[in-house]
């Protein structure tokens, strides 16, 4: 188990470094000035011992202050040595991080809606941002750094040992303890970094969740129940990071007090030894900072150990989730940018337990599919409408149609081309789609319309909302188009974003255009605005309209009614009404109700 997980780790690691590929000049620039930083410290101590032992025992005033500026030279020179190094190594990390969020945010855009189904946002938030931050601390405290301090501590125990053997062995003698407290120290710390993070991940998922439905908290007064969950999480979060302090507190303790009685015996060893004049002031001295440097790169390593440690265990959660095949097939050639707009279901089942797993659909039993057999057609600049109670399938039809899930068996063909034969991004241009929930983005009224298309210019976007009839509520907003609608547009009313779906989707013009219960959640007034815009935007366009008001869909060229995934009825109005169909019985519930409700 270890050495596979050992091996991994050296996996996930050799993949971090593979990112640096493009930046090669820089890493190896950032290489040269840490191993130089290696090199030039022990410079200074041996240059003291020097001038002590030539020019203060014996006075030169003349060579002594030549050998000052030299020391004062070697300081300057580690200095920028240490400023290049840690600027570099930094700026390295952030190039990789930089890359390695852009494409982790690109892959995740891509994966089907099944995936975000099942997985919290908070938890891919942390993903995307702490996360991959980490990966950042293997370049910049991590590996490269651990690399600088083995080569010092190599060299500072060479010159140490060149200059006097016995006075090493006293000075170091208490190093193995200290190498001893360093691994006890790290994997302390590595278990609590771990908790730490699961910690973050667990409180982001939580604080994402509760914040976005903060208004269900309030409404069923749930607000100290909801408080008490999130102190259990924030009590594991502060419990870790309490966990990792602990041992920070202890280790560096046990490492200062090494350090002194290392020092303790070398100024013990060292006197004994210049009584006799077996040792200068200058070695004593030069050993005294030696010991110094020696023990702060060691107590370090642990510290850098486990930042490397971390950030490895981020990576691999990433790239975990980079290598996940989550993403919608995009194998078709095929530009959608000609279709007509002529659509056929053929045979279609789709349960949603194939789309999150993708398993296959001789595994999904029946009654899983919320989708069964459906069969259908819509001929260009038709309207077909949806028609059912809530879980019958209306909505699972339409997610087939742009594909943001999979069907699991059957056909669905555009202009007599089956559906997995377009181009992805190409097939959804041609799909206008204005959802019940509208999302609109914190940003003004042209961005949440053009979506960054820079295309689509402001005179488009006013002649379409004139074509709609929707100019005049954008006209009297502050700054019309670029009037801010606050995250989530909550500067709007319903109505009001709703209005702006409709123009989002019909200023690209697509050649097939899908309203799902856009007229469910309301007022009056809104809805009569809505209709007027529903009437022109589907005009001499192939539509399909999920409908909750059946007032909405009284001119649809057919109408499908849907029960527990098959086609029940389908027809006109006129049609489904003379036959004294459910759809009947759905159209004089809900209209008695209205009655009831005026």
């Amino acid at each position: 188990m270890s050495k596979k997980k050992g091996k991994l780790d050296v996996d996930v690691f050799v993949k971090v470094l593979s990112f640096t590929k493009p930046y090669t000049s820089l890493f190896y620039t950032s290489l040269i000035f840490t191993l130089s930083l290696a090199f030039i410290t022990p410079l200074r101590p041996w240059l003291i011992q020097y001038s002590f032992d030539h020019f203060v025992s014996t006075p030169n005033q003349q060579k002594l202050l030549e050998f000052t500026i030299y020391i004062l030279g070697v300081l300057f020179l580690e200095c920028g040595l240490l400023f290049s190094s840690m600027y570099f190594t930094n700026k390295i990390g952030q190039n990789v991080i930089y890359d390695l969020r852009t494409q982790l945010f690109k892959h995740l855009t891509g994966f089907k809606a099944s995936f975000f189904d099942k997985n919290p946002i908070g938890l891919l938030v942390t993903r995307t941002i702490s996360d991959i931050q980490n990966i950042a601390d293997v370049f910049s405290q991590g590996f490269l750094e651990i690399l600088g301090d083995l080569l010092k501590i190599l060299i500072i125990t060479s010159v140490m040992f060149y200059t006097d053997w016995q006075l090493s062995l006293i000075s170091l003698s208490t190093i193995p303890v200290l190498i001893y407290s360093t691994y006890i120290f790290k994997n302390a710390i590595k278990k609590s970094f771990q908790d730490v993070r699961n910690a973050v991940a667990s409180l982001n998922s939580f604080v994402q969740e509760h914040i976005t439905g903060v208004s269900i908290i309030q409404m069923f007064n749930k607000e100290a129940d909801e408080a008490l969950k999130f102190d259990v999480l924030n009590k594991e979060h502060r419990q870790a990071h309490i966990r990792s302090n602990w041992a920070y507190s202890v280790f560096f303790p046990v490492v200062e007090v090494l350090s002194a009685i290392s020092l303790g015996l070398l100024i013990w060893w060292g006197a004994k030894g210049a009584l006799q004049e077996k040792y200068t002031l200058g070695i004593i001295l030069s050993f005294t900072m030696y010991i110094n440097m020696l023990f702060r790169p060691i107590r370090q390593l642990a510290d850098r150990f486990n930042t490397l440690q971390m950030g490895i265990v981020c990576a691999e959660r990433v790239f975990k989730l980079l290598e996940t095949n989550y993403s919608i097939k995009n194998e078709g050639k095929i530009s959608a940018n000609s279709i007509e707009g002529n659509i056929a279901y053929n045979n279609v089942w789709f349960s949603y337990e194939s789309a999150a797993a993708d398993n296959s659909a001789a595994e999904i039993t029946e009654t899983n599919y919320v989708l069964k057999g459906i069969s259908f057609e819509v001929n260009k600049g038709e309207t077909i409408a949806l028609v059912g109670t809530t879980g019958s399938g209306k909505t699972s039809i339409i997610n087939l149609v742009n594909r943001f899930y999979q069907k699991t068996k059957g056909e669905i063909f555009i202009d007599d081309i089956e559906l997995d034969h377009y181009e992805l991004s190409s097939l959804r241009n041609q799909i206008g789609m204005v959802h019940q929930d509208v999302f609109l983005f914190s940003d003004t009224i042209r961005n949440n319309i053009t979506l960054g298309n820079k295309e689509i210019s402001d005179e488009q976007i006013i002649s379409a909302a004139k074509e709609i009839g929707i100019w005049e509520f954008i006209n009297k907003l502050p700054g019309k188009l670029d009037f801010d609608v606050k995250e989530r547009g909550g500067s709007l009313s319903s109505g009001q974003k709703q209005l702006l779906s409709f123009i989002r989707a019909f200023v690209n013009h697509p050649k097939i255009l899908i309203l799902d219960e856009a007229t469910s959640n309301i007022d009056s007034e809104s809805e009569q605005l809505i209709q007027l815009a529903t009437l022109k935007i589907t005009q001499n366009q192939t539509s399909i309209i999920v409908a909750h008001r059946l007032s909405t869909i009284l001119n649809a060229n057919k109408i499908l009614v849907l029960q527990n995934g098959n086609i029940i009825e389908s027809g006109s109005h006129t049609e489904l009404i003379s036959k004294g169909s459910y759809y009947k019985h759905l159209y004089t519930l809900q209209f008695k109700n209205q009655e009831i409700i005026n």
